[in-house]
């Protein structure tokens, strides 16, 4: 073999590993589903004790309630607080005590944990471990997060007005006060 085949067969090579490279691939996530057997996952419910979600009515995305397994459908109705979150996710472990926190205060909006880009049981497991008992849903499909659009990074919050207008709130990006809860839903 000579030189000239030899750097034909490696431009070839290169431009092979550049088209594959290259090439586009479907980039929707795959829905998490969890491992453990369902008698697993009541008992992670009950462990939990999350409060139960509110029925959201017509209109809403449908979404899994954590706190008992129904689906329902999570409508965009206001004042409320949506908080994107992962078991992955640091600063989302750091956010949902101060979520909670707040929450528990006289005239708190109402704030609904929405966990993404995880596995059922392993939110289950670590609201527990939190002791956050929020009404928390599921979001395997992502459906919620593509209809408001929503970032990728997590945690990701929105505060949804009286009118329906949902804000992306951006200042802090996590937060680490329920005072910080407080200024962002005026």
């Amino acid at each position: 073999m000579n030189n000239r085949t030899r750097w034909l067969i490696l431009v070839l090579v290169l431009g092979v590993a550049g088209v594959v490279a290259l090439w586009p691939r479907d980039r929707s996530p795959e829905p998490p589903t969890s491992n453990r057997p369902a008698q697993d996952v009541a008992a992670l419910r009950a462990q939990a004790q999350l409060r139960p979600c509110v029925p959201g009515g017509e209109g809403g995305v449908d979404v899994t309630c954590l706190g008992d397994g129904t689906r329902t459908a999570l409508a965009l109705k206001g004042p409320i607080l949506i908080n994107f979150w992962a078991t992955w996710c640091q600063p989302c472990q750091e956010e949902l005590p101060v979520l909670e926190t707040y929450a528990k205060q006289p005239g708190a909006v109402p704030v609904v944990p929405v966990l993404v880009e995880s596995r059922e049981a392993d939110g289950l497991e670590l609201l527990a471990r939190l002791g956050v008992r929020l009404p928390s849903v599921f979001d395997g499909a992502d459906e919620l997060r593509k209809q408001m659009k929503a970032p990728m990074r997590l945690p990701t919050t929105y505060y949804v007005a009286a009118d329906g207008q949902a804000r992306l709130i951006t200042d802090p990006l996590y937060f680490s006060t329920p005072e910080q809860v407080e200024k962002a839903v005026r």
